[in-house]
């Protein structure tokens, strides 16, 4: 059975609240005015999850320039919307404006889910101003002074090191080349893991000379400059820890992700809810975690190059510490 669930947003300029980067204030997505056609089908189970305000995944999937949203999801091979209500949550959101009252129908899925089948528009839907921040101040004075600081908890980064120990290749594989890219003074790999060629970039240098993983690293604003300085297929993987937010230009980078990586290289990108909210991209400060994982996935999409992107949720402790997700792709064998 094929099921359609129609969203209505009235008045589309509303504060998003639940599921923003921790410490994050309410933002509005400044997409009012564009137009993306947006299909999103999803097969197997799911499930309907609590959450506050518009989800961008209701505006991402058809925005219209008469300040209302139309959002509608596809789910194919599923139960009837009616089944799906008797055992999910159902989210009602009310705000007064205008003495009237809108009502906002949430339906999320789960995120192992979220790349599955997507059909994408056949443009980039977002807009220039999706990609401003809070503060437009250069990253460099803002990262000058070193943090020697982890910007997720303890049980979030074991999952992130245990997940690298089942990806990458044996510590000391010949022949293999690792960038860490918006790299630190850690990278998170597992302890004692080492290969001939282990690159850092990233934006302070005292905090890039005390990672004891890297045997060499650039200092680079990849907002100012994308073009990452590294010969064509020159890595098997490129990771990026809880950075991909900071990205204003994140179609250049990828693009440039996929030039450098060798065919089948693997690229990980990893996030949680904790960012520096003033640095974040708006269109990241303004949606939730589920929203992220398409945003990053669309990244890949649209860079071109790249294999269908997947997510893995590997948070530990849901609702206990920091939730942990990766999205994933490979360079195909042919670009």
């Amino acid at each position: 059975m094929t099921n359609y669930l129609g969203l209505r947003l009235l008045n589309t300029r509303v504060a998003v609240s639940g599921g923003v980067c921790w410490c994050c204030p309410t933002r509005v997505v400044g997409s009012s005015g564009a137009r993306a056609k947006w299909k999103w089908r999803i097969k197997g189970p799911r499930r309907m999850v609590l959450g506050l305000g518009a989800s961008f995944l209701s505006q991402f999937m058809t925005m219209s320039g008469n300040n209302s949203f139309i959002a509608s999801a596809r789910i194919t091979g599923g139960p009837s919307v009616d089944e799906v209500i008797s055992f999910g949550v159902v989210v009602v959101v009310a705000k007064l404006l205008n003495a009237a009252i809108s009502v906002v129908l949430v339906f999320l899925i789960p995120i192992l889910q979220i790349l599955k089948n997507v059909e994408w528009p056949e443009q980039f839907p977002f807009k220039d101003e999706d990609f401003q921040r809070f503060d437009e101040s250069s990253d460099s004075l803002f990262y000058e002074t070193p943090r020697f600081v982890t910007h997720i908890d303890d049980p979030a980064i074991a999952a992130l090191t245990k997940y690298y120990s089942k990806v990458f290749p044996p510590s000391n594989t010949p022949g293999v080349s690792i960038l860490d890219m918006c790299s630190s003074w850690v990278s998170h790999f597992p302890s004692g893991y080492k290969q001939d060629r282990v690159v850092g970039l990233g934006m302070n240098e005292e905090e890039l000379k005390r990672n004891p993983v890297l045997t060499e690293y650039v200092v680079q604003d990849l907002n100012v400059n994308p073009k990452l300085p590294f010969e064509d297929n020159s890595f098997d993987i490129i990771t990026n820890v809880v950075s991909v937010d900071y990205l204003t230009k994140p179609l250049d980078v990828f693009k440039e992700m996929c030039r450098i990586l060798k065919p089948g290289g693997l690229a990980i990108m990893s996030f949680s809810n904790r960012c520096f909210w003033t640095k974040a991209i708006s269109i990241w400060t303004s949606t939730g975690d589920a929203d992220h994982v398409m945003i990053v996935g669309s990244y890949f999409h649209y860079a071109g190059g790249f294999e269908p992107p997947q997510a893995v949720d590997i948070s530990p402790n849901p609702g206990r510490s920091d939730p942990m997700y990766i999205v994933y792709s490979r360079k195909l064998s042919t670009a």
